[in-house]
């Protein structure tokens, strides 16, 4: 079903835009007049294609510049600066073109009549649903300040376990690299060399020799069909992963690998407790808090449980019991928020969770990082000492040297 966006007015006259759902224009054109809206132009959303992507690569606004604007905005309304004042600020701090641009739009937007939450929307991009829902709550409640605080503590988290993660996983990458770098020159251009002195002495040589001499030709004659192999596989699985059945299956796989799977359960659910009880914290309703982690859930396993959650509070029910149901979330983390269901601090406790999953995780990356480096230590090694014997047997054979 493809998607459509509108320029419309309500019945006050303001300009309202957004996107929607439907078969055909006269369906979507149906829609917007059922939301009492009048329209003005409606059309498919185009798709973006290679160039559009490059650009929106490198024109898009970054976590942490989000992270910064919501940091110094926050500080402006503390300080009781009217609205004018606030944005021209923010446009003398913008460090970049990219957030001094996005800062004039949403002044432009909110000028022309939209609220703050609505000018963040035009941006999907930039401004997650969480982060929009919150800004909405805010400015509903009076209190878009605190909003922005608890905004500000929910990305700086998020951040800083993202970049733990990184940091840890970096000598692992850096080795694998420089270890297969190592191998591939040994392969293309080292072993070629010998190969041509073994075929000139005629003699049978070791069968580990044989084997090494094969899998060098073929690396050095087919290097150029293992890239483009390489390539094309991962185009096509990505694009097996990316919706659909693909999406659940690779998901579920993913929850379900030894050791790794455990890691990513846990960062799952430090997100998940997280963003529900940033929403909640900042006067989100409960069903649009679900609905907002629904939707912005990374891993489909979570999505459909976050999805039964949904279903229960919304039959009356609280979410501890289809919590339990949905097996996907580790027996502390639905203990803590059973507890505090039944104890009325649902959102305290959710923080508690987040926290103390943050905690598990840096135990964790730091276990399997320790664990990984040495085990890829050791593969390399044997890789390379397969090469090394299998070379100094060849040679020894040449020269009838007994061993």
């Amino acid at each position: 079903m493809p998607t459509f966006v509108y320029s419309a007015t309500d019945r006050s006259g303001k300009k309202i835009e957004g996107s929607l759902d439907a078969r055909d224009e006269a369906g979507a054109l149906s829609r917007v007049r059922g939301m009492n809206y009048f329209p003005i132009k409606i059309a498919v959303k185009k798709e973006p294609g290679a160039f559009d992507f490059k650009i929106n690569l490198f024109n898009k606004v970054g976590e942490k510049e989000v992270l910064i604007f919501t940091q110094e905005l926050a500080t402006l309304i503390k300080a009781g600066l009217p609205i004018d004042r606030r944005f021209s600020i923010l446009g003398e701090l913008a460090k970049n073109k990219k957030i001094g641009k996005l800062v004039d739009e949403i002044q432009k937007s909110v000028h022309a009549g939209s609220s703050f939450a609505d000018a963040l929307a035009k941006y999907p991009d930039t401004f997650s649903k969480l982060y929009v829902n919150m800004v909405k709550a805010g400015e509903t409640g009076g209190v878009l300040d605190t909003v922005l605080l608890r905004l500000e503590s929910f990305l700086e988290q998020s951040q800083r376990l993202r970049d733990d993660v990184r940091a840890a996983m970096v000598y692992p990458i850096l080795l694998t690299f420089a270890g297969g770098a190592a191998i591939a020159v040994l392969l293309t251009f080292v072993i070629p060399r010998f190969a041509e002195i073994f075929k000139e002495t005629g003699q049978t040589l070791p069968v580990s020799t044989e084997i090494l001499l094969a899998v060098s030709f073929f690396v050095k004659s087919y290097w150029w069909a293992m890239i483009l192999g390489s390539a094309a596989s991962f185009v096509l699985f990505k694009a097996f992963i990316s919706k659909g059945k693909g999406k659940e299956k690779w998901d579920m796989f993913k929850l379900g690998i030894p050791v790794f799977g455990t890691l990513i359960r846990k960062i799952e659910v430090s997100r998940f407790a997280r963003m529900l009880g940033t929403l909640l914290k900042s006067g989100v309703p409960i069903l649009n808090s679900l609905n907002i982690v629904k939707e912005t859930a990374t891993n489909s396993v979570v999505g459909a449980a976050v999805v039964e959650l949904y279903k229960g509070v919304k039959e009356g029910g609280g979410i501890s019991a289809p919590l339990r149901r949905t097996g996907v979330f580790p027996p502390l983390a639905v203990h803590m928020i059973t507890v505090g269901e039944e104890t009325g601090k649902m959102e305290d406790m959710l923080y508690k969770v987040a926290e103390t999953f943050d905690e598990e995780i840096t135990r964790s990356v730091k276990s399997l990082t320790s664990l990984l480096e040495p085990l890829m230590i050791l593969f390399m090694g044997m890789v390379v000492g397969f090469i090394v014997i299998s070379m100094l047997l060849a040679i020894f054979s040449m020269n009838e040297i007994p061993i």
